[in-house]
């Protein structure tokens, strides 16, 4: 897209990057309006968290899970010196798929914790992610839980494509809980990554996280 078609589609008024990330959760999700996250100081503004939302929709899809998706590490809002850029900003948007865990009592607001300190941790690093990337959780992924799930997996969302946006790539990449021998194994030989993912699909193939797997 050149600069002058740009101007001619958008206006300032207009989350360009934002539309773009909508318009992918309609298609999974015709007229559903999820639940939306949003930090009450922006990060632009000396807020503790950088991304600017997080949405969760309900999916029917394999098994009743939560569907989340992250606003923030490409470029949302309307800015003609990102056009045509090779990656909107990081590049990527995070998503997760979660079942529903009986503690959270159908709200589980610490995935979106979890999602914006994997933000802290890119925006404070430089650091960004790529399918079969993995990284601990320095504990169980929800604080205080009885879980083997202890570390993340990160593949492309089975269900959304890569998008060429106005300001350039944006991946859709889902990070997948894996428990602590599985990390372990993977730490040891970093060759297996896809591997497992492809063993996970097995039986899980839209990679639910499930806090009670073993």
């Amino acid at each position: 897209m050149t600069l002058e078609e740009y101007k001619k589609q958008f206006s300032e008024d207009d989350a360009v990057g934002w539309l773009e990330i909508d318009n992918e959760f309609e298609r999974l999700y015709p007229n559903q309006e999820p639940k939306h996250f949003a930090p009450a100081i922006s990060y632009m503004l000396g807020g503790e968290y950088p991304l600017d939302g997080v949405s969760i929709y309900d999916s029917k899809k394999q098994t009743d899970h939560f569907h989340f998706v992250t606003y923030g590490f490409s470029e949302l809002y309307y800015n003609e010196e990102k056009v045509d850029g090779e990656f909107s900003k990081w590049g990527f948007e995070l998503t997760f798929r979660l079942k529903p865990f009986e503690a959270d009592n159908g709200n589980p607001s610490w995935a979106v914790t979890l999602l914006q300190n994997i933000a802290k941790y890119v925006f404070d690093s430089g650091n960004w992610f790529e399918e079969f990337h993995y990284m601990p959780a320095n504990g169980p992924i929800r604080l205080d839980t009885d879980t083997e799930i202890t570390a993340l997996l990160f593949v492309n969302d089975p269900e959304i494509e890569k998008k060429q946006t106005p300001h350039g790539e944006v991946s859709f990449l889902q990070i997948v809980g894996i428990t602590s021998a599985e990390y372990e194994a993977i730490k040891e030989n970093p060759g297996t990554v896809e591997e497992l993912a492809n063993k996970l699909k097995e039986n899980n193939p839209l990679l639910i996280t499930d806090l009670t797997r073993k």
